[in-house]
């Protein structure tokens, strides 16, 4: 991407892009010690989002990868499965695979998005969303998504289901260093739906 095309993005855009990629890659899979590093180095503001960021950075500090590792498989995979199943099709419909998954795919296709061959999970999984949603806005697949792009996007994928995922890992049994990163999440998908709804179109 050119510097005149990275330029014509907010700094307010940037920051959301980074926040959704950010959830993407801890949810994704558990932190190495490197970004458990990084993510201890966080810091927040008053806001209910820095608030939540700041006790994140503290986790972080308090966490081992091991650790994080270890919950990171109680929770999402387990014995069979794990304590949540971070699906869109599951939250909206009860089961894996249905008719959200379809929906996404053909969103996917006409965005000249596809599932990467290293990933085998379907792609309503929450951490491909939040990665997907932070490619549009700074147009990393191409050009950035409008705010009427991005807000149908979040209105159809995301905003249905994520901020319920989000509360349920926050009290999920075996969350500790992901309630911190759900918290963040929560939040952050009440100010973008807040947002999208208070914007034009």
């Amino acid at each position: 991407m050119s510097e005149a095309l990275k330029m014509e993005i907010a700094e307010e855009d940037r920051l959301r892009a980074d926040l959704y990629n950010f959830l993407g890659v801890l949810l994704a899979g558990p932190p190495d010690e490197s970004l458990l590093m990084m993510t201890a180095g966080l810091s927040g503001d008053d806001s209910p989002l820095g608030k939540a960021t700041s006790t994140l950075a503290k986790m972080a500090k308090l966490s081992k990868p091991q650790t994080v590792t270890r919950e990171y498989n109680k929770l999402f995979i387990g014995l069979g499965r794990g304590e949540l199943l971070p699906y869109a099709s599951y939250y909206l419909t009860g089961f894996l695979n249905e008719k959200p998954l379809a929906r996404l795919r053909d969103d996917m296709a006409l965005r000249g998005l596809e599932r990467s061959n290293t990933v085998f999970e379907p792609e309503d999984n929450i951490a491909s969303l939040m990665e997907m949603m932070g490619a549009m806005i700074v147009g990393r697949f191409g050009r950035e998504a409008t705010l009427d792009q991005q807000k149908i996007f979040f209105n159809t994928h995301i905003a249905p289901w994520a901020a319920h995922f989000y509360s349920d890992l926050e009290g999920a049994k075996n969350s500790v260093f992901y309630a911190s990163v759900a918290t963040i999440g929560r939040t952050f998908m009440e100010i973008e739906t807040e947002a999208f709804r208070m914007s034009a179109g």
